[in-house]
């Protein structure tokens, strides 16, 4: 009953010719980059808690401070890197410097032996330049295309990111097994791949536009004072301090069956793979049918995860919520930055693209220890229907305080193609 004549939502941007040919190429460069560099990464993520605790004699204690301290600053440093791509319209300088800091904690990791400072110096280099390249990374895809398939453009990025994600532990363990649990072969071959994206990014991704390099604007005269990206930061809050963490579902899950600890780690390539095969459809139907519904539908999914994990757990209960959770993440992920991205200008689009992660990271961060608090003092189950009605609420209250439709203040300003 919303659907122009046209068969499109009117939220839904308006297309140009040509736009559904093709992917841009700066975007299949910059998924090429993530791909190899979420390799690397997470050959490093998957050993390292057996390398801190059994190798290293570290408690889980000590090893979840330092994993816990150096996620939450990832956060906050994502406003520091959107600032300074925006100065001078420098995205791909910053963003290469991200992906270079990541590369060389893997060398770090292999230069500290068992000294905790360097591993922990190492872990802080990691988590910076994540933090870093984030904003700028995604400012250069929505920089890349028409305005009218973002959706799809960060559909195909998330589905080469989650690639390398799905990639990187099983060659974790491949080089463990041929090495006989040599955990600096782990180390040194995560870095050769954390370089060879570094490398991709400066041969085949293409500096941002001219019209992107602006003067230093304060990020409150750009996009705070927009009302519409304030209604999409307030909603993507408030969405985010009702999700309770992918964590506490698998948990969930293995508690309502019983299950060995060791399958907690198989959980989630279940909802990554659902993720990798549904980002590049979501993103297509967002473009087509409204950015708006898709991001509020994904949500929904994952209202419906936590419905599913109120009843009696089973095994069809496990594959409902990992696909449920692949869902909830194809439908909002690049889904929100596509969303946020055409109501700002160019020469502050990584600022303010910053400025929704963080607060959506943080309000995440806030509902996972709200859950944790609940589950604590209530019990699993009371603690789980507190969230679904929050989540609920949550999504009433954005359905209300989302634009209906998000315009660009300036005109759509495409990458060049020559490589910097």
């Amino acid at each position: 009953m919303y659907l122009a004549a046209n068969g499109r939502r009117p939220d839904a941007p308006p297309r140009t010719p040509g736009a559904r040919r093709r992917v841009p190429a700066a975007v299949l460069a910059l998924g090429a980059v993530s791909l190899v560099t979420d390799v690397s990464s997470e050959m490093v993520t998957a050993v390292l808690p057996l390398y801190l605790v059994l190798g290293l004699g570290l408690s889980p204690l000590q090893f979840g401070f330092l994993d816990g301290m150096f996620n939450g600053a990832t956060a906050l440093v994502r406003l520091l890197g959107g600032r300074l791509a925006d100065r001078g319209g420098r995205h791909k300088r910053v963003a290469g410097t991200g992906y270079l800091l990541s590369a060389l904690s893997r060398l770090g990791l292999l230069l500290a032996g068992g000294a905790t400072a360097g591993i922990a110096a190492a872990l802080a280099a990691d988590r910076l330049g994540k933090g870093i390249r984030t904003a700028p990374r995604d400012a250069l895809i929505s920089l890349s295309g028409p305005p009218e398939a973002l959706g799809r453009s960060f559909g195909v990025h998330r589905a080469m990111d989650t690639t390398g994600a799905l990639l990187g532990p099983l060659a974790a363990f491949a080089v463990l097994w041929a090495t006989a649990d040599a955990y600096d072969a782990v180390f040194a071959v995560s870095f050769c791949v954390g370089l060879l994206g570094v490398l991709l990014l400066v041969a085949y991704v293409p500096a941002g536009p001219a019209a992107a390099a602006g003067p230093a604007t304060p990020l409150k005269a750009t996009a705070l004072r927009d009302p519409a990206f304030r209604r999409i930061l307030y909603a993507a809050a408030l969405l985010g301090a009702a999700t309770i963490g992918d964590a506490f579902l698998y948990l969930l899950l293995l508690r309502g069956l019983d299950l060995p600890p060791a399958l907690f780690t198989l959980l989630p390539l279940g909802a990554a793979a659902v993720y990798l095969l549904l980002a590049v459809p979501a993103g297509r139907i967002a473009d087509r049918s409204g950015r708006r519904p898709a991001f509020l539908l994904g949500h929904g999914a994952l209202l419906c995860a936590y419905a599913v994990l109120l009843a009696p757990v089973s095994w069809p209960t496990v594959v409902a919520v990992l696909v449920l959770l692949g869902i909830f993440y194809a439908g909002t992920d690049g889904v929100l930055m596509a969303l946020a991205a055409p109501v700002l200008p160019a020469h502050g689009r990584a600022g303010g693209l910053a400025v929704l992660q963080t607060g959506q990271a943080l309000a995440r961060l806030l509902g996972a220890a709200g859950f944790g608090a609940a589950w604590t003092f209530w019990g699993q189950r009371p603690a789980l229907w507190a969230a679904a009605l929050a989540l609920a609420g949550a999504l009433a209250a954005a359905w209300r305080i989302l634009p209906a439709r998000a315009t660009s203040p300036a005109p759509a300003t495409t990458l060049s193609p020559e490589p910097s």
